[in-house]
């Protein structure tokens, strides 16, 4: 099954690669450009990588239809705890985009927010503690989940109003539902039990 590494040094440096941005960044793109060919090469060796991963303790996770590809820890280990408002705001990128792909009706489209359309679905929590978004918050989300493969800003001052921020389909597969439906309720309960300014810890895209 490893035999292809033995072919050339290339194709243990084309393994070397996909391997780690799956480690470091969870999820791999096949309309990203930085990640479109780490993509198809995971899925033309597809049995050598989840072999090689199932040795990591990790599940290689493919949804075709949506061009990604991702990594779930299989003992709950290599997490990343998140504070309040990084699990609020990634709770609100998800929530958007299945409001935003529900409008679109085609997954041929890429999603694309506003930075205000974040704010006003955070505004509407009314958390006492801090019932808008700062400068600071709003620049740490678009750093946190761009690392991640889930989000990438189009602009470079991302505290515009109109800065645009497009959220990659893996912002589904970082929590397993049965349906887009279910997850939709899902979320929307868990924002309204953020709104009652409780803690809680959000897992780095289940991974």
């Amino acid at each position: 099954m490893f035999e292809i590494l033995n072919e050339s040094v290339a194709q243990k440096e084309k393994f070397r690669i996909a391997a780690n941005k799956l480690l470091n960044h969870c999820f791999l793109l096949k309309k990203r450009e930085d990640t479109k060919k780490d993509y198809m090469f995971v899925k033309q060796n597809l049995d050598m990588f989840v072999t090689y991963f199932e040795l990591l303790g990790y599940d290689l996770k493919i949804n075709e239809d949506q061009g990604v590809i991702g990594l779930v820890n299989q003992f709950g280990t290599g997490r990343v705890e998140l504070n309040k408002y990084e699990s609020i705001l990634l709770l609100i990128l998800r929530l958007l985009y299945i409001e935003k792909r529900k409008e679109l009706a085609t997954y041929s489209e890429e999603v694309t927010v506003l930075i205000e359309e974040i704010r006003e679905k955070y505004a509407m929590l009314k958390i006492k503690a801090k019932p808008v978004l700062d400068k600071g918050m709003e620049r740490n989300m678009v750093k946190l989940f761009r690392k991640y493969n889930l989000i990438q800003n189009l602009d470079s001052d991302v505290n515009q109003a109109d800065a645009r921020i497009i959220i990659y389909p893996s912002i589904i597969m970082a929590v397993t539902v049965e349906n887009v439906n279910a997850y939709y309720e899902m979320t929307e309960r868990k924002l309204r039990e953020y709104a009652t300014n409780k803690d809680v810890n959000v897992n780095e895209a289940d991974n």
